[in-house]
């Protein structure tokens, strides 16, 4: 599905959509609001680079950091559950990852942690390793996997 169709698809069914980014810097939310008439359908985007913001905004709790730090499911699970609490949408994935340069032997370079959560639906993690592809590479494939779970959520949503 395109980015379009999943607008398309989107206002279609009256859902709005939220991101919460860490290693992309927002690229998800530009990939949609690159669209003419996305406003109808993306309601905000959260860029939220430090554990700190990562708190602020998204109520990431600092135990589940300290427990699992910011590269893994717990705070993507926490970011989208955020993401979908402190905004208007109905629909919200998170990012947060190892783009690169660099990495460790326990978070290696390309590890990306995804979250998708959505109204009345259990929200939904995965972890992808892109493997070390360098920095843009992992960032374009991370906003192209968020793309295609929101497409996801909203056939689950549709289903509901």
């Amino acid at each position: 599905m395109t980015v379009a169709e999943l607008l398309d698809r989107a206002k279609a069914q009256g859902v709005m959509i939220a991101t919460a980014e860490s290693c992309t810097g927002g690229m998800v939310a530009a990939a949609l609001t690159d669209i003419p008439g996305s406003s109808a359908v993306v309601e905000r985007g959260f860029v939220t680079y430090t554990n700190t913001a990562k708190q602020q905004m998204l109520g990431v709790q600092a135990e589940t950091l300290d427990a699992h730090g910011a590269v893994s499911e717990q705070v993507a699970r926490e970011m989208a559950e955020g993401a979908l609490r402190n905004s208007g949408a109905q629909l919200t994935v998170s990012i947060t990852g190892i783009a690169g340069p660099g990495g460790s032997e326990f978070k290696p370079e390309g590890r990306v942690c995804f979250g998708l959560a959505a109204d009345g639906v259990p929200t939904r993690t995965k972890t992808v390793e892109f493997g070390a592809l360098g920095r843009e590479k992992v960032r374009m494939a991370a906003r192209d996997h968020a793309l295609e779970m929101l497409s996801q959520g909203l056939f689950t949503l549709a289903q509901k």
